[in-house]
């Protein structure tokens, strides 16, 4: 099946009615209740089509698909197995920012890199002398994957982290207590952690993203290969466990693709060898997803056969 924009649109139009169940995430700046039935999607090949459709045009921060990211430079940088010390590769059905996991898991670490706690314990292990000098490596690479120069640094929504940062700040503090976060680098952690969540990005950005995912760690467009391939299989295995919080076995089922989404109602799905996926939908559910953004991915896997586990499912038949 082509993918058009009449199709997009389409998609849009039958999924939209969906975010009136969602709320918007208002301490971030520039959303608000006037936001919650956006809803935009791009989708980019690897034979280098694009095709969007709705409200492509929004600028919002990457917040939780950062994750992908920070945890893609400390593997560059320490490997899997020094990473893996640091924090778990399991699913958790509890809430992406909660503590009780870090309380009883005996190993008091966080269960994966993609829970707030996970992803501050990974922002401690990327290279550079201060946290200014590390972040400038992640905008710089991200820049490089989505070809957009523009990409940057949202000043207010990096001083609203901030503001509403007590939550992550008592789990690294709790982290330093048990020896998970090192005592010398827990503000630094924290401080690269609410800047790499407050870059600027737009659903082509997401789905250039996607690609380079899809792609192995090269880009599609130039050719460019950033991280080693071993690095990006092991992300994809973790955005399919993980990558939508605790509704990740559900979205594994029904759609089958490594996803990875934002609490500002964004999402970065991958398609292995065909496409990246980049959607905006700000009204989200309890558990931090877009629910019409959500919604879209299962209806394009359906329509197009994207579930990586559907040609199994045939041949078992």
């Amino acid at each position: 099946m082509e993918i058009t924009r009449e199709y997009l649109q389409t998609v849009v139009n039958k999924c939209k009615p969906f975010s009136a169940n969602g709320s918007v995430k208002q301490y971030i700046p520039g959303l608000d209740n006037s936001n919650q039935n956006d809803l935009g999607i791009t989708v980019i090949t690897l034979d280098g089509q694009t095709v969007s459709a709705g409200e492509t045009d929004l600028v919002f921060t990457l917040q939780s698909v950062s994750k992908t990211i920070s945890l893609m430079v400390a593997l560059q940088d320490f490997g899997k197995e020094a990473v893996f010390q640091k924090v778990g590769m399991e699913p958790t059905d509890d809430f992406f920012n909660s503590i009780a996991n870090l309380e009883t898991y005996q190993q008091h670490k966080p269960y994966n890199p993609f829970i707030n706690s996970g992803a501050i314990a990974v922002a401690s292990m990327i290279n550079g002398n201060n946290y200014l000098e590390r972040f400038e490596r992640i905008l710089e690479l991200v820049r490089k994957i989505t070809n957009n120069p523009s990409v940057s640094l949202n000043k207010d929504v990096l001083e609203a982290e901030k503001r509403n940062g007590a939550r992550n700040r008592s789990l690294a503090y709790y982290m330093e207590s048990t020896g998970a976060l090192d005592k010398d680098r827990v503000e630094d952690a924290l401080e690269l952690y609410f800047r790499i969540n407050s870059i600027n990005v737009t659903t082509h950005d997401l789905a250039k993203l996607g690609c380079f995912f899809a792609n192995e760690g090269v880009s599609p467009h130039t050719g460019e290969k950033h991280i080693d391939g071993r690095h990006i299989r092991t992300i994809k295995a973790l955005m399919m466990t993980s990558g939508m919080y605790n509704e990740s076995g559900e979205f594994t089922v029904e759609a089958g693709i490594p996803a990875k989404s934002g609490i500002c109602g964004s999402i970065m799905a991958a398609v292995p060898g065909k496409m990246g996926i980049g959607i905006i939908g700000p009204g989200i559910n309890k558990k931090g997803n877009s629910l019409a953004g959500g919604k879209m991915l299962k209806l394009l896997s359906q329509d197009l056969q994207l579930n990586m586990f559907h040609k199994e499912i045939h041949k078992d038949r």
